[in-house]
């Protein structure tokens, strides 16, 4: 019966090229737009460590001054390092990391390649198993290379490539700011999107090409970048141990999300200790939240792409009203042919099965244009300088998407016109005719 249905369809298009055509383009244009700025959102937007996500959680205490406190405001987004250091030498996660970000040069052996900056993160050694970060050759380094300020680093894919060719540079030696350091392992290609390890850089940027342990970093004065925020007199060094300044984010992995209620007392705890050291002026305020929950907290999401979401879907809602115009027009005009059929034997419902088989395929073919206009459009969003631009793509989960959302759409739009073609009475159309 649908294929019967499907070959009045194919007749009626063609008695109408011109009307159909202008239905096609509504809903190609509308699902073109829809599923360019959805297809950004999904990407910006998504998980960046689904496997374990509800058991990493983003550490924030308030070691800050009573000037400018302000009752249950949010604490500061970072840590001091005499806080992080403690911390992590309390253990009581699963894993646990301290890091920020920073800027080394590089002077590669090769004489043919002059020495160049490349970013680096300076973090401690359980970074690498609790963020999942997977290896191409070697591993990272040990608690104990933390404890000993190692000159060990591992180093991206890219920069691997760039300096050593591709080959396995395990044991190798690099010469990072100056310093001899040996390769501890390569990283295999690694963008989580959004970076949501350090929300204080470029959220959707490419990943550092140098790490190295935080300890090393310090002993050899390297250069360091992001936010920093201090409230008393740090001397000479901001990033001493006891600098009153907030600058490294902190990290913990717990078995599981129900632990995150001790841990969070834990927290709790600690500061209270340390007011009670005089260290801490305010009274315990700490954060702890998951991965998802950080993210939301700092609305990952450009504002730009928000507005051009509800604008996709808003032009799509336009396409659609104009299809239901012109699948009104179009289904009204054949009153004629729909009276005939009526009297000789044709139910209300087989009228309406064949209105709506006749708005999806309108659909379908617009479907099919639409995801052209989608994959234009995707190409122009990777053509902006945004650094989240590159990451725009249609995978197979929005491939589909875009065919089933352009003829669910053409559905609705046709279930007035199928109405009101199926209330069209037999003898007045027979009469008139």
């Amino acid at each position: 019966m649908f294929a019967y249905y499907f070959k009045l369809a194919l007749r009626s298009f063609r008695r109408n090229k011109v009307l159909t055509a202008l239905m096609v383009l509504a809903i190609a244009l509308g699902i073109g737009a829809c599923m360019t700025t959805l297809t950004v959102f999904k990407v910006l937007s998504g998980d960046p460590i689904p496997e374990k996500s509800d058991r990493l959680f983003y550490v924030q205490l308030d070691p800050a001054s009573m000037r400018g406190f302000i009752p249950g405001e949010e604490p500061s987004a970072q840590v001091t390092r005499f806080d992080a250091e403690t911390l992590l030498r309390e253990k009581r996660g699963v894993r646990q990391a301290m890091m920020t970000g920073g800027a080394v040069s590089v002077t590669p052996e090769r004489a043919d390649l002059p020495p160049f900056f490349a970013q680096a993160r300076y973090t401690t050694a359980e970074f690498f198993p609790m963020f999942a970060a997977p290896f191409l050759h070697g591993t990272g380094w040990s608690s104990a290379d933390d404890a000993g300020s190692a000159r060990v680093a591992v180093i991206s894919k890219s920069l691997n490539e760039r300096v050593f060719g591709g080959a396995n540079s395990v044991g190798q030696r690099l010469v990072v700011g100056g310093n001899e350091f040996r390769v501890a392992g390569v990283l295999e290609e690694w963008r989580p999107t959004p970076r949501f390890y350090d929300m204080n850089t470029d959220r959707y940027g490419e990943l550092e090409e140098v790490f190295v342990p935080f300890s090393t970093s310090r002993d050899l004065e390297f250069g360091r970048s992001g936010s920093m925020d201090c409230w008393g007199d740090s001397g000479a060094d901001e990033t001493a141990l006891n600098a009153p300044c907030v600058w490294i984010q902190y990290w913990v992995e717990l078995e599981d999300a129900s632990k995150a209620a001790d841990y969070k007392a834990y927290l709790e705890n600690y500061s209270a200790q340390q007011k009670a050291a005089g260290r801490f002026e305010r009274e315990p305020n700490v954060r702890l939240r998951n991965v998802m929950e950080w993210l939301d907290f700092n609305r990952v999401v450009p504002r730009d792409v928000m507005m051009q979401l509800w604008l996709g879907f808003g032009f799509l809602l336009v396409c659609l009203l104009n299809t239901v115009g012109l699948l009104l027009a179009k289904f009204l005009r054949r009153s004629g042919e729909i009276g005939v059929r009526r009297a000789v034997g044709a139910s209300r419902t087989e009228i309406f099965k064949q209105c709506l088989v006749e708005a999806g395929a309108i659909g379908l073919a617009g479907g099919i244009l639409g995801l052209g206009l989608a994959l234009l459009g995707l190409w122009a969003v990777r053509q902006q300088p945004s650094s989240y631009a590159e990451l725009a793509h249609l995978d197979l989960p929005m491939l589909l998407a875009t065919f089933l959302l352009a003829v669910f759409a053409s559905i609705v739009a046709g279930l007035l016109p199928a109405w009101r073609a199926m209330e069209v009475t037999p003898a007045i159309q027979l009469k008139s005719q």
